[in-house]
Formats: C-alpha cells, structure tokens, sequence
C-alpha cells in the first residue's frame, strides 16, 4: 500500500462506523470514553465527541483520547499502527484498491517499504502537529464548543420526534405524492409505511417552538444552529418504524432534483434498517437495498425488502435480524456497488447467512440491470 493508497483508504473510512465495529455504542455524535476510570460515574454521560465529516473524535476530559480513524483504533485495542491498519483492512476489505483484503501491486518486499515508508511519515506528521497550532485537518475544528450534557433522557427525546412525525401531513394530493408517482412507488406503500411530508414549513417551524423549547429542539436534531426546523429543502419524511410501528428515526428526503444532499437523517446513528418488521425471524427471502426509494420500490412490487443508508452504515450488530434469511443484496449496479455487495457476501457469510446478489445468472437477458442503474430505474422509476 502506497502513501497514496493509505490516505484514500484512510478518507473512505466512517469513523462513526469503526467506533460501532469496535464495539462502542455511538448516539447523536457520542460515545463513552474506553478510559472510563477516568470519569466521574464511568462516564455515565458520554464525553467522546466524533466530527464525521472530519474523521475526528475527542475526549473531552482524557487530553490523549483523540485523534483520527487509525488513533481510535489504536488505543481502543492497545496495538501498533501496523495492527490497526491490518485489523481495518480486514473489517473493511471492500474499500481497498481491487475491493481484496490488500494491494496485490509489486513485490512483498516492496509493499513493506511503501507500508513502512507511509507509516514513519504518518508518525513525524503527528509528532510536528503535537509542537504545532493545530490545523484545520487536526483537532482544533472538531466542535467549537464542548458537549453539552444529557438535555432530556432517551425516552422523551423519542417522544419528541414522534410528536414531530405527528405534525406532519400524510402525501396524498401533494408534490411529495407526484415525486413518489414518478417513481412508480404508490399509496398501498405510502400508507403502509406512514410516509410524511411538510405542507407548511412557516407554520410547522412555529408550532414546534410553541411545543418546546429551542434547546430541546436542537438537542434532539430537528433544529439547526441558526434556530430553525432543519428540513426546509427535505419535506419527504420517511420514518422508520420499529416492530410496534413506532419511529425515534426518519430520514428526509429533497423532492427538487437540484438540491444535495439529497437525504438528510435526523442526526445520531441509524437505529436499524429500515422497514424492519420485514425482519420477522422467520425463515424465507429478504431484498437488502441500499436507500429507502429502491426498499419502497421493492415493496411496490410485492417483494420483502429492508433498506441500509449505505455499505459503510451496516452495523454488525444488526446480523442477528438476518439470521432465518436467505439475503438478496440490491446495491447500484456500478462499481461502488459491486465493492459494497462483495463486502456484505463476506459479512453475511462469516456469520452463516446465505446471500446472493439480484442479477447473478441474468447477464445475458435484457432485463438485467445495466450499468450504473438502481433497483428503483430498473422497475421503471425516472428521476
């Protein structure tokens, strides 16, 4: 692995995921410090703030407990940087060069020196920044401000952001349902899975601030930091509902095709996939999509289906849902999404989950999926 091939690696890592692959439980941005004994109550509160966007976390009471993706996972396994990064080529196969468990480029020994070589430069980068202002690329931005403590328990915030899905409009007869229509998804699905949207974003903006406070409000994730409803561009509201059909999670969705991002999630990590009743434990077949339009899509057509945000948001601790299944993998038919299904067979097979991906043995037909299309332009959909 090159220098280069080590800072691709290094920036196509979620660092929220490898804290959750390490086994930490990250919530709204958060975890608990792996040196509890340094905390008052064990760190009863978290106190380990990560920046995704960053590839950051910090601990804001253990001045070493910080760092980048490769630092986490150093000091939470007490290894090398060379066992580190051996332990995320192994977890993360899919994001090296080939999608392979390592660079197959030259000679073995020539490997050792590349690898040698990028870590003796990561080491004197890091001890210049530990004698430098850090830069924008180090600690100094993660978060201006120090977290603040737990505003309300778990329990009521979910009951805010069910009241918050309460508030809104079913989609029938609005520009939500034309952008579902042209995408052949329909009301039987719409209804079924309680899609929302935002019919006055004045009025909504308003309503909530006479519910609760601003605090509250931005504690939760509904509201930005200038003090407004975050949702002004995303008024498709798709929640995700647990197996009582109750939702602590949504993901919004833009309906103007010049807006990006084009998702936003209400912020904290993704509970479970979505549409997971589908998960009943029972043995049959079950789609696996990437994004909540191709699982709708799916189940348009009358097919089980669960959808994941993206490849590096799957949470190995979601493995036991799939465990009576037999797993359809529907990512994109492009690159990326052969990468990502060729990961997920290794991690569904590791766990003695049968998989197969939509499409295998179709080559030749003309309806296989062509290049660079989803599940969702495959039935049809037109963006």
């Amino acid at each position: 692995m090159t220098s280069e091939e080590l800072k691709q690696f290094k920036a196509s890592l979620s660092i929220t995921s490898v804290a959750e692959a390490l086994g930490l439980h990250v919530e709204r941005g958060r975890f608990r410090c792996f040196c509890p004994q340094r905390h008052a109550n064990g760190d009863r509160t978290p106190s380990v703030s990560i920046s995704e966007d960053r590839g950051l976390f910090r601990c804001w009471v253990c001045e070493d407990v910080r760092g980048d993706v490769f630092n986490l996972v150093q000091q939470y396994k007490s290894c090398s940087f060379m066992e580190a990064l051996d332990w995320l080529k192994e977890t993360y196969p899919f994001l090296l060069s080939g999608g392979k468990s390592g660079s197959q480029e030259g000679s073995p020994k020539k490997r050792s020196v590349q690898v040698a070589g990028a870590v003796e430069r990561s080491s004197r980068a890091q001890e210049s920044r530990s004698q430098e202002p850090r830069e924008e690329e180090d600690l100094q931005p993660l978060l201006e401000e120090k977290p603040a403590k737990e505003l309300i328990p778990e329990d009521e915030r979910k009951k805010v952001v069910l009241s918050f899905l309460k508030m809104l409009t079913p989609v029938d007869g609005t520009p939500a349902a034309a952008y579902l229509m042209k995408r052949r998804i329909f009301k039987p699905v719409w209804d079924r899975m309680l899609l929302r949207t935002i019919t006055d974003y004045n009025a909504l903006n308003r309503q909530l601030k006479e519910t609760y406070s601003l605090e509250v409000l931005q504690y939760v994730g509904l509201f930005n930091d200038k003090g407004n409803l975050r949702y002004y561009k995303h008024p498709l509201i798709f929640p995700y509902l647990d197996p009582l059909r109750r939702a602590s999670h949504f993901q919004a969705r833009a309906i103007d095709s010049s807006v990006e991002p084009k998702e936003l999630h209400l912020k904290g990590s993704v509970p479970f996939p979505y549409n997971m009743t589908a998960l009943d434990q029972k043995k049959g077949w079950i789609y696996l999509c990437e994004g909540v339009i191709d699982t709708l899509t799916m189940l348009q057509q009358g097919l089980q289906a669960v959808g994941i945000p993206g490849v590096r948001s799957f949470k190995m601790q979601w493995l036991p849902l799939f465990k009576e299944k037999n797993v359809v993998l529907c990512l994109d038919h492009d690159e990326a999404g052969r990468k990502g299904m060729e990961y997920l067979q290794q991690v569904f097979g590791n766990a003695g989950i049968r998989t197969i991906i939509l499409g295998d043995g179709l080559e030749n037909i003309p309806v296989n999926m062509k290049e660079g299309e989803d599940v969702n332009e495959w039935f049809g959909g037109k963006k």
